[in-house]
């Protein structure tokens, strides 16, 4: 859904010339999305002992652990390959089709983008066209990343093995630094470590034993007693003037997580390009969960740091030490063969004239599947950007409220609480006037609050919507695609891009308000 999110704030836009309405950020969008100037008091990171630790403090905690660690599991057998072509030793023409882009083609051809470009010495490549020819380079020159597999796919994915999951609790028995951090935010609401954890994981729909990994891994967060300045600065060794604290750094890592393991099974994937580009092919034999760690350790660890990092010497011996063989807990990471969506209606009042601002798009960062729709509440010629809506966002379905947040409803169908069970609705940008508090039984119909810009960044007045089930993201086209009264969802193949169809009538997805974009009840 959004591009880079900045936790829970209230993004007021720019009001913008009249065909602008509201959506969710994405990338193929001609503006820029803004958002509100963040106090220099943003964070303040604080530990309990009064006084505080020097950069190079870091004694090891006594751990007062109950945890039982999961047992050693036999070695996992390799993954089926594909993507494995023969491997090329010497250059190639190729010869741009309609619809190819650079990145596209080096994917396909198992080289990286950079790569292409240098091939092409003195060719403009900012815009390429059909019967274009391109040299690619050989694939030989890439070695082949590790096959060691990190963990299974239901340990990067916050499924249903893991319901009963405590991360408070995990967090508190190690008696480590993370358990004394606390991060507070803009609006000076505080969290502790293992809540900004619990939050990531929720929103993102990642494990939240692999967050804790990863943070032990680079930081020591849960065995040290204290940890470092730089390590609270950078809590997992990655430096971005971009991001500013814990919530922000660790749920720019789930995005990476859940887009590897996302993109890898749909073969969107063939190459990792490290920051010192250094170029590894993807090595076929391994397995989604595997990807996705791979990835995030390829956008920012240098070659002998990311080498370390995915060997079995390198994060996969921290989880071992934290919480026994990953393996152990291998579980069921799909959705199940023949899955159907209750019945859902349009989730705004009869008689009310809505806009369909965005077809199917990602779930929550840009790394998750395209699980979401947009829906912008009726307004004037004035209400334009971020305007004050009054037009109810309604329950789709029987429920009860699972979470509630600053700009977050979660609805549980199945009634038992747990986002890691059964069906669940999430709705972001709900504003905090009259948005229903957590653990109320709803009705289909009845109220969960009103369109805004909260909870992400946003350009203009609208709520998101997208499903999950036992924990897992739903897509909101194909096989199990989104049907709100009889309206079916589709996609163009491109984010943000799509229709909804009922007999015969088509609504186009648009950003603005429009006649093509119209829907009531």
């Amino acid at each position: 859904m959004n591009l880079s999110k900045s936790l829970r704030k209230i993004i007021i836009a720019l009001l913008i010339p009249g065909f602008l309405l509201s959506a969710c950020v994405q990338v193929s969008r001609p503006f820029e999305p803004w958002k509100a100037a963040t106090p220099q008091s943003r964070l303040a990171q604080v530990e309990t002992p009064e006084t505080e630790p020097t950069p190079d403090s870091e004694a090891t905690a006594v751990p007062q652990i109950t945890l039982t660690s999961a047992p050693q599991q036999a070695m996992p057998t390799p993954n089926t390959a594909f993507l494995d072509a023969e491997e090329r030793t010497e250059n190639i023409i190729y010869t741009v089709k309609e619809g190819d882009y650079l990145g596209a083609i080096a994917t396909k051809h198992r080289v990286s983008v950079n790569q292409i470009i240098r091939a092409n010495a003195g060719v403009n490549l900012g815009v390429i066209h059909p019967d274009q020819k391109l040299v690619i380079p050989p694939d030989s020159q890439n070695p082949f990343a590790s096959d060691f597999k990190i963990i299974p796919d239901s340990e990067l994915v916050y499924g249903e093995s893991l319901k009963d999951f405590d991360t408070i609790d995990v967090v508190n028995q190690f008696n480590g630094a993370l358990s004394r951090f606390t991060e507070t935010f803009w609006d000076g609401r505080t969290y502790t470590g293992a809540e900004v954890v619990q939050m990531v994981a929720d929103e993102n729909a990642v494990n939240p034993r692999l967050l804790l990994a990863i943070l032990e891994y680079h930081g020591g967060w849960l065995t040290q007693e204290r940890v470092s300045e730089e390590t609270r600065l950078y809590p997992i060794g990655y430096k971005d003037y971009k991001l500013d604290g814990m919530w922000e750094y660790l749920d720019w890592a789930a995005d990476r997580l859940m887009g590897g393991y996302t993109a890898w099974p749909k073969a969107y994937l063939s190459t990792w390009s490290l920051p010192d580009e250094k170029v590894y092919r993807i090595a076929p034999t391994i397995n989604a969960g595997t990807a996705g760690v791979q990835n995030l350790y390829a956008r920012y660890l240098y070659d002998f740091q990311f080498v370390e990092a995915v060997s079995e010497t390198g994060l996969y011996a921290t989880y071992q030490k934290l919480f026994g063989d990953p393996f152990a807990f291998t579980a069921n990471a799909s959705l199940p063969e023949g899955l159907t969506q209750p019945e859902f209606i349009l989730p705004f009042s009869y008689g009310e004239t809505w806009s369909f601002t965005s077809g199917p798009h990602y779930g929550w960062g840009v790394g998750s599947p395209w699980a979401a729709l947009d829906f912008a509440p009726p307004g004037g010629e004035q209400d334009l950007g971020c305007y004050t809506s009054y037009s109810p966002v309604l329950a789709v379905a029987d429920g009860v409220i699972a979470r509630s947040d600053v700009g977050f409803v979660v609805l549980d169908l199945d009634g038992d609480g747990s986002e890691q069970t059964g069906w669940t609705v999430h709705y972001i940008h709900i504003g905090s006037e009259g948005r229903i508090k957590a653990g109320t039984h709803v009705a289909t119909g009845d109220v969960i609050g009103v369109a805004s810009c909260e909870g992400g960044y946003s350009t203009g007045t609208h709520f998101h919507i997208a499903r999950r089930y036992n924990g897992l993201w739903v897509d909101a086209y194909g096989a199990v695609p989104f049907n709100l009264d009889g309206w079916i969802a589709y996609s163009t193949g491109i984010a943000y891009n799509g229709y909804l169809e009922k007999n015969g009538k088509r609504i186009e997805a648009y950003y603005g308000r429009s006649p093509v974009n119209e829907i009531r009840r």
